[in-house]
C-alpha cells in the first residue's frame, strides 16, 4: 500500500501532510512512474498537431506511464483506445470529479480512438456496503452526468459493471485471466488487503486491470487475435496507480500490451489541500447539482484562503496561491492563461484581495455548473440506453 510520514495515498483514502498538499515529486518516486517533461508535451504536439491541454500544461496531468510509446503508436497508425472510469458512490458527481473525463474528452477527439468507461458499481457496493439496487442506479446517474459532458456517442462505449458482467462472457474470461496469474500476496502487497476484507475486495483488482485489454470488448474489437494486440491509455488520477501497476505487471503473462497512463494530481477539498475532494463530505465539493447560492454560499464559507488575516495584512505580504483553494480551482477550469497569471499575479501582491478572487470562482463555477445542469437535462434515457448498449463504434484506425 502506498504510504509514508508525509502523505496517506491509496485508492480509497487521500490525506497530504502539509496544507500545500501532496508531495507528487515523491509519489513519483514512490510509485516509480514519470514525471512528464516539457520534452514530452513539445513531442505531443508535434505528433498531434495541436497544443497540449491546459491541464496537461499546467503540470495538473504530472506523471505518465509510457505516454511516449502512445504518441508513437499514434505516428504509426497503430490501433488504440482510451480507458477511464467512475466509482458512483452518490447521486451526484462533483467537480474534481470532471477533471480525468475533461481530459479524456480531449483525448478522444484528438486521436479519435475507441473510448471505454467503467461504472466501478461493484467496487462501492463492496467498499460503501451500499445495497444493489441502489448503487446501480447511482450508476445510472452518474453515466447521464458523464454523457453532459458531450463525448461522442459514435466512439464511446459506458458500461457498468454489475450489468456488463452478464452481458459479456469475455469480459468475466479476461477477468480470470488476471486472477489466475495474480496472488493472494501480490494484491495484499499492492493494496493492503487483510484477512478481514472480504473476498470480493481481494478479487476487484482484476475487475477494474480488465477494461485495459482489448479482449474485454469483443463488440469493439471481434477480432480476438488482433485484440491481443492493441495497445490502451488511461487518463486517471494519481490514487489509482496501484491498479494499474498491478495490470502492467500481470499484461506479459496474458499476451497482452501493457496500457500506458497519464495521472493527475488531486482536486483540493474546499477545506484545503490536505485531502481530495470528497463526494460523502458535503461541505468539501461543489456538486453538479449545486445551486448558485449553494456554490456561493460553499466557496465564501468554506474554501481556504491563502491571503492575509487582515486587509492590510494581506496588502503588505499577498496571498499566497499555493494554498489558496480558490484560485488552485481557477487553474483547473479557467483556460485562460493571461487572465490566470493577472489573477495570480494581483493575489500574490495584495492587489487582489481574497473575497474579489472567491467572487472570480464563483461566477466561473456558477457559469459551467449551469450549463453542465442544462445539457444534463437533455440527456434522456433513450440517449444514455445507446451509450450503454455493446457495439460496434467507430476509429480512424484500421482493426
Amino acid at each position: 500500500m502506498a504510504n509514508d510520514a508525509a502523505d496517506l495515498i491509496t485508492p480509497w483514502e487521500v490525506k497530504a501532510g502539509s496544507a500545500a498538499g501532496v508531495d507528487y515529486m515523491k509519489l513519483i518516486d514512490r510509485f516509480g512512474c514519470t514525471k512528464i517533461e516539457p520534452e514530452l508535451l513539445q513531442r505531443f504536439e508535434c505528433v498531434t498537431g495541436k497544443p497540449v491541454h491546459h491541464l496537461m500544461r499546467r503540470g495538473m496531468f504530472f506523471a505518465h506511464r509510457d505516454l511516449d510509446l502512445i504518441l508513437t503508436m499514434y505516428e504509426k497508425g497503430q490501433p488504440f483506445f482510451l480507458y477511464t472510469g467512475r466509482g458512483p458512490s452518490s447521486s451526484s458527481m462533483h467537480v474534481g470529479h470532471l477533471i480525468p473525463f475533461i481530459m479524456t474528452k480531449w483525448l478522444q477527439e484528438t486521436f479519435n480512438v475507441p473510448l471505454v468507461i467503467q461504472l466501478t458499481d461493484d467496487e462501492k457496493f463492496l467498499w460503501k456496503n451500499i445495497p444493489l439496487e441502489e448503487i446501480m442506479k447511482l450508476a445510472h446517474e452518474n453515466a447521464k452526468d458523464i454523457v453532459a459532458m458531450g463525448f461522442d456517442p459514435k466512439t464511446t462505449f459506458i458500461f457498468n459493471d454489475l450489468t456488463y458482467m452478464g452481458q459479456c462472457p469475455e469480459f468475466y474470461q479476461t477477468i480470470c485471466n488476471i486472477q489466475q496469474k495474480v496472488t493472494f500476496n501480490q494484491v495484499r502487497g499492492i493494496f493492503g488487503f487483510t484477512d478481514n476484507d472480504c473476498i470480493g475486495k481481494i478479487a476487484f483488482p482484476a475487475i477494474q486491470a480488465a477494461p485495459s485489454f482489448a479482449t474485454s470488448f469483443p463488440h469493439i474489437f471481434p477480432d480476438k487475435v488482433k485484440a491481443k494486440k492493441i495497445g490502451c491509455f488511461i487518463p486517471c488520477a494519481i490514487d489509482q496507480d496501484p491498479y494499474f501497476r498491478m495490470t502492467r505487471d500481470v499484461a506479459p503473462r496474458m499476451g497482452m500490451p501493457k496500457p500506458s497512463l497519464i495521472y493527475s494530481t488531486f482536486f483540493p477539498a474546499l477545506q484545503g489541500a490536505v485531502t481530495k475532494m470528497s463526494a460523502s463530505d458535503a461541505n468539501s465539493a461543489i456538486f453538479l447539482t449545486d445551486t448558485p447560492k449553494q456554490i456561493k454560499t460553499k466557496v465564501n464559507k468554506y474554501a481556504f484562503s491563502g491571503g492575509g488575516d487582515t486587509i492590510e495584512e494581506h496588502k503588505a505580504k499577498g496571498g499566497n496561491c499555493d494554498v489558496d483553494v480558490s484560485f488552485q480551482y481557477l487553474r483547473f477550469f479557467l483556460e485562460d492563461d493571461e487572465k490566470l497569471e493577472k489573477i495570480r499575479a494581483d493575489y500574490s501582491s495584495g492587489e487582489l484581495l481574497t473575497g474579489f478572487l472567491k467572487k472570480e470562482l464563483i461566477t466561473l463555477l456558477t457559469g459551467m455548473i449551469s450549463e453542465h445542469q442544462r445539457k444534463r437535462a437533455l440527456v434522456t434515457d433513450a440517449i444514455l440506453a445507446e451509450f450503454m448498449r455493446p457495439r460496434k463504434v467507430e476509429t480512424n484506425f484500421k482493426m
